[in-house]
Parts: structure tokens; sequence; C-alpha cells
């Protein structure tokens, strides 16, 4: 009989697979499915036994895979990025925590490699991504059960489908679900060169948007402007930049943003809900700086702005499967006409994820690290 649990202490390598190799549907969304086999094949995973500093808890692991379910799928992982949600969960500050040990990664793409016979959704040779955070992505191959996942076309580049259950998601549930905005309105963003920020720009240009993107100021900030430009950035000013008051002036071209996406919390925060127009909401999704979010008073009163909060993982619980197949097949579309790209990125073999992981947490770096496998 399995035993879902966390471990006490160090794990030993015998626990370690035996927890890991639990059935997703009982166990949670952190382990796959591992049905019993003479012949386990091998599994190169990453794999965390407790919470802590991502360089020193997490270890490349050998794991077995064993025969397929019947409404079981066999993947073979492709490329999974590194997220800060992945790190989040690592350090265990994150709304979602798998029972541990647990292998890391939230999102990624694999090619099915076998189903089992009640599988009708997906075949050999489909790709597939997660339909739900949690499922443990870094790893060379796992067993799913068919409900966890969604097909994606195999026509759309790979970092593209790698990176497209999470960032792109959240960035068109952002621009649509809040404010009903039509084309020529504007919408304002910090943290703008993240993966939520690329998307944002991208999709915004799609929907006919006008966006004002903030960013910390850095070495190379020409370089970045000019990339975010090119993915249909409006303008792109620093922090420094936003404060200061002459801002309103270099604005005057643009309508006062109704809408404004914050990933930052702090200073940069008031600033977003400083620059809304009357009515406006301020969307928070992230707080990379460990600063609470401050509104004045007069700001709240005189221009009824409104503060609201958005985490994916709750969509999709408020939210019925085929909704987010909807959803998926969107940004798909989108990809094919070349209107959303895949962030910048660089792809690290899973053997060397301790360089990617230490990118990972690195200031000022624009590029997501992207494990192969």
């Amino acid at each position: 009989m399995w035993v879902c649990s966390a471990l006490s202490g160090a794990p030993t390598p015998a626990q370690l697979r035996r927890v890991l190799l639990l059935a997703s549907r009982h166990c949670g969304p952190a382990a796959a499915f591992f049905s019993a086999s003479a012949e386990p094949s091998r599994v190169r995973a990453l794999v965390y036994g407790h919470h802590g500093d991502p360089a020193k808890v997490v270890e490349l692991k050998n794991l077995e895979l064993a025969a397929v379910g019947g409404s079981d799928v066999h993947v073979k992982m492709l490329a999974a990025p590194i997220n800060p949600s992945d790190i989040n969960m690592i350090q265990g500050n994150y709304g979602l925590l798998p029972k541990l040990p647990a292998v890391g990664g939230n999102e990624g793409v694999g090619q099915v490699v076998a189903v089992g016979s009640s599988v009708t959704g997906v075949k050999p040779g489909d790709w597939v991504i997660p339909a739900n955070a949690g499922l443990g992505t870094w790893r060379t191959e796992a067993v799913f059960s068919e409900e966890v996942l969604v097909g994606v076309p195999k026509d759309i580049p790979l970092p593209s489908a790698a990176t497209l259950s999470v960032n792109p998601c959240t960035a068109y549930r952002m621009l649509v679900d809040f404010e009903q905005l039509q084309p020529g309105d504007c919408v304002i963003q910090n943290a703008s060169n993240s993966g939520v920020g690329q998307a944002v720009i991208q999709i915004a240009a799609a929907l006919g948007l006008r966006t004002i993107n903030v960013v910390r100021d850095r070495p190379d900030i020409q370089k970045l402007t000019e990339r975010l430009k090119n993915l249909g950035a409006d303008h792109v000013i620093t922090e420094e930049e936003i404060r200061k008051h002459e801002m309103k002036n270099f604005l005057k071209d643009m309508p006062q943003p109704r809408l404004a996406l914050n990933c930052v919390g702090g200073k940069s925060s008031t600033e977003l809900l400083r620059h809304l127009a009357p009515g406006g909401t301020m969307v928070t999704y992230g707080g990379m700086a460990k600063q609470p979010v401050i509104a004045s008073v007069g700001l709240l009163i005189f221009k009824d702005l409104k503060l609201r909060g958005f985490w994916l993982s709750q969509w999709k619980k408020d939210h019925s499967p085929d909704q987010f197949k909807e959803l998926i097949l969107t940004l798909c579309n989108l990809i094919r006409r070349g209107q959303l790209t895949a962030p910048a990125c660089s792809q690290v073999p899973l053997q060397d994820y301790q360089r990617a992981l230490e990118a990972s947490t690195q200031p000022f770096v624009s590029s997501k690290q992207i494990l192969t496998m």
C-alpha cells in the first residue's frame, strides 16, 4: 500500500523512490503515477527533500519509471523553464506546496511516448503541457494521469510550448478579465522585462492596446528598451523616471491607463496607482520587492481606484478544464500569427541545473533559463 507523507530527516534513496513514484490522483499534484514493474527504467529528476535555498536543496536523482496504467500517459519531457514560482515553491514561500520529497518545476512541454488503454485525448507523438502546477517537470520522463495534461500543437516553437502554461496565460487573463479595455486604451505595468511582462506587451499589442512599461535601471537599459519596443512596447521608462513630475508631460500622448499590472509592490506599485485613470484597477500578481502595496487614502477616495489580485492556479480552480484548453488554443493562435514569442531564453542541459538555478536568482538577468532533457 502506498503511503503519501513528508519524510523526516534525510531520506534514503529507497524512500525517495517510494514517495516520488506515487500516483498523482492519490497523493496530490506533486507526484506522478508509477505502477509496479519488474524491469523499471531509469529517470533523472531534480528533487528537493526539504525547503530552502534551491542551490543547496535541489539534487539530481535517479528515479524508477514503471508501467503505464489504463488512464495514464508516459511522457518524455523535452524542455522545462525555471520560473520565479518554481524558486518560491522550493523555498517554501508559495501558495501551493507539494508534499516532500518532490520533483521541481511547474511548467514545460513533453512528447507522449505511450498511453493507457482508456486514454482518448492524446496519442504517442503528441506534445503535452501540464494542466496544473506542482506536477514536477524537471525530469527526463514521467507517467501522468491524462486529466492533468493538455495537448498542444507541434507547429509552434519548442521554447514557446515550454513557456506557454504560466506567464502568457497570466498575462492574457489579467488583460481581459479586470477592465473592459478597447483598442487604443492604455495599460501600465512594472517588471516589464519579466516573462509575464513580455507577454503583456505582445498580447496587448495584438489586442490594439498601448503599454507603458516600467523597468529597473541597469547598465544595458538602452538595449533592454530596444528589445521591449521590438516586442510592441509604446514606452519603456525606469523606476526612477516614473517618479519625476515631468513624466506626465512625457506621457501626454497616451490616454491615462485604466489598468495597472503590479509584480513588484512597495514604491513601484504606489507609482502605478498614481498614474491610473479615475476608476481604474491595479492587479497584483507578484511581490518581487517583498514590500506591501501602499495606496494613499486620497487615491482610493477621490479616484475610486480598485485593488485586485490574480493567481493563475486559483483561476484554474474557478474555471473548467475546457476553458483552460480554450485559453491555450487562443495563445497558440497568437504564436502562429507571430504575435506572441517566447521570452528571451537560455537552454541549459538538465545536468547543468546548478548553473541554471544560479542564473535564475541573479538580478538583471532577462534571459529565461530553460532546462533541456
